[in-house]
């Protein structure tokens, strides 16, 4: 048996040293201090000396996750991957992760609902996006339809007018059916249904500018029937027709605009 002869504070708050007759032995946080009711004159075997270091590697360990938590919000997946990037021992992991669960400082329903609401106020992203994102970070599907219930129709729909109205602008040098499928295509990305866009397209679909449209089909068209000079007659307008279809012209357009060529 050693008995506790001092028991020094480091300079770091929270963590003491021990003495043992006379000879510094091991430090400890002060939750295991108090834990195992550690004072001047106490008797230890090497048995509770290894119990100590062990207590303490954990309550290191569990120190660590709460400067981890201290800059944001974590959940349980975080604060898993973390302790294992920070070799702690797997049994340790659960009994932290349940202390930290009982001090309320991880809630992995809270943490889905914080993320949707700051997402839906400074964000044109959609449930679709916002849903895998939460399942990456390990949030369970219950707690991540909680939090999409924050996601109305009236909000989307008005996400999506903003969305839609940045990408009409983004693509309006596109012709106008090449031009919606881009929209539709973008908001699909950003994690909305198509469903929604059909409720508010009229509220944000520019009105069809003709001239426009003439002279985006003429500058593709004579840039793209170069392209296609290998070919010869009937050979050549069907790749020119297919490539201007791919491009987003109305065939109908593009016809009209092959009846008005003098190729001879």
């Amino acid at each position: 048996m050693a008995k506790i002869s001092k028991i020094e504070a480091q300079k770091r708050k929270g963590r003491y040293n021990i003495y043992l007759d006379g000879k510094y032995a091991f430090p400890v946080a002060e939750s295991v201090l108090i834990q195992f009711r550690l004072m001047k004159g106490t008797e230890l075997d090497e048995k509770q000396i290894a119990a100590i270091a062990t207590a303490d590697q954990q309550a290191k360990a569990y120190s660590r996750m709460l400067d981890y938590l201290s800059y944001q919000m974590r959940t349980e997946s975080d604060i898993v991957k973390k302790l294992k990037e920070i070799d702690t021992p797997e049994e340790f992991i659960e009994p932290i992760l349940k202390k930290l669960r009982g001090q309320q400082l991880i809630d992995d329903h809270a943490y889905a609902a914080s993320y949707v609401r700051t997402m839906i106020n400074t964000d044109l992203k959609g449930p679709g996006v916002l849903r895998q994102h939460l399942r990456q970070k390990g949030i369970g599907e219950n707690d991540i339809d909680d939090a999409l219930t924050q996601f109305t129709p009236e909000v989307q729909a008005e996400l999506v007018k903003k969305l839609a109205g940045k990408l009409f602008r983004r693509y309006r040098n596109q012709p106008e059916r090449r031009r919606e499928q881009k929209v539709r295509q973008g908001l699909m990305t950003k994690g909305f249904s198509d469903s929604v866009y059909e409720m508010i397209k009229d509220e944000v679909v520019p009105q069809p500018d003709s001239e426009q449209e003439n002279d985006l089909l003429a500058k593709e068209a004579v840039k793209q029937w170069r392209r296609v000079r290998r070919y010869q007659g009937y050979e050549r307008e069907q790749h020119f027709k297919q490539v201007m279809y791919r491009k987003g012209f109305d065939l109908d357009d593009v016809q009209s605009w092959l009846d008005e060529q003098d190729f001879q």
